[in-house]
């Protein structure tokens, strides 16, 4: 069992003390948040504290990290606060729900993995990757770092998932194909082509939209 550090108060974290309370064991003893965000000293019963001091209050010898955060502004922000801990000295944990089927996929750290996604043999997963419920993530894949999938994804097999990439609820990624980094795919849309780095992509099937997808989310 590791002690553990949440970064957040919002929903997201306050789903994966949950999470980390009832499915692993981990025991998550304090939350932190930038100081300027710092309107209250406890959340769900635990202390928090400024993110520009909890290295002094939670020595990195003695605990871990963990950074469940959304993916806005294209994961960057989820990828700063990673690195920003990473240089404070902290190691980081990963979630794996124990109701997700894996197939003994190597996966790196500080990734949140809810329940009932399925990773099928040969897939790989990058650090700092979001994967919400329900997604299929097919054969031979391979996912780099600091993406987002919600739920409902189909990533088919033998694809290359770029970093900082994000996936809408629904979408469907076909075979052999090459999602470029930062792409966003939306809702219910259905990806045919390899697309190109930033760009936005909806429809079925799906068509690549003129604004950049750091301009959109």
């Amino acid at each position: 069992m590791s002690k553990v550090v949440i970064f957040g108060v919002l929903d997201t974290a306050e789903l994966a003390h949950f999470y980390l309370t009832h499915d692993s064991k981990h025991e998550v003893v304090a939350f932190t948040v930038n100081r300027e965000y710092l309107k209250e000293t406890e959340f769900r019963g635990l202390p928090v504290v400024a993110f520009e001091d909890v290295e002094a209050i939670y020595p990195p010898q003695e605990f871990r990290f963990f950074a469940p955060m959304t993916g806005r502004k294209m994961n960057r922000n989820r990828e700063k606060v990673y690195l920003e801990a990473k240089a404070k000295g902290y190691e980081f944990i990963s979630y794996v729900s124990s109701k997700a089927t894996l197939f003994n996929n190597p996966i790196g750290e500080n990734c949140f993995i809810l329940e009932d996604n399925t990773i099928q043999p040969f897939t790989t997963i990058g650090n700092n990757v979001v994967l919400w419920s329900g997604n299929h993530i097919g054969h031979h894949g391979q996912i780099k770092d600091h993406v987002f999938f919600t739920s409902h994804v189909v990533l088919s097999g033998h694809c290359v998932v770029e970093s900082y990439s994000f996936f809408g609820v629904n979408s469907t990624i076909r075979d052999y194909l090459t999602i470029a980094e930062g792409t966003l795919v939306g809702m219910a849309s259905a990806v045919t082509k390899s697309t190109e780095p930033w760009g936005v992509y909806i429809g079925n099937p799906a068509e690549k939209k003129p604004m950049p997808s750091h301009k959109v989310y």
